[in-house]
């Protein structure tokens, strides 16, 4: 959630030109990862969950590259750009430990029940 606060931060400072363009993306790509994650866990189901995390990953892979886009294009700054990819490291491997979590636990459900 810190991470989406700040992409809508930095993202208020793009040109105007980009607001339905790149701002838009960003934004819709940072809020795509914690609202997967609701929604798998709410589905109480570790299969579903683990695909709506495997979604929120793709998610992160896409904010990472609006990160590069508007930062080679000169629409953030480049300490904006240090803060932003590095709360998006640090998503990713949270992301990613969970995606591993469910997958092992959907692995061990599966060897019991042969």
């Amino acid at each position: 959630m810190d991470f989406v606060e700040r992409c809508y931060t930095v993202t208020a400072a793009f040109p105007r030109s980009e607001l339905y363009g790149l701002t838009s993306q960003l934004r819709r790509a940072a809020v795509s990862i914690p609202t997967n994650i609701a929604e798998g866990q709410c589905r109480k189901k570790n299969a579903v969950y683990a695909n709506h995390v495997n979604i929120a990953i793709g998610s992160h892979g896409e904010v990472e590259t609006c990160i590069e886009i508007a930062s080679r294009l000169h629409f953030m700054s480049p300490g904006d750009r240090k803060v932003l990819l590095s709360q998006c490291d640090s998503t990713g491997r949270l992301l990613n430990g969970l995606y591993r979590s469910l997958e092992d636990r959907l692995n061990r459900a599966n060897d019991v029940s042969v």
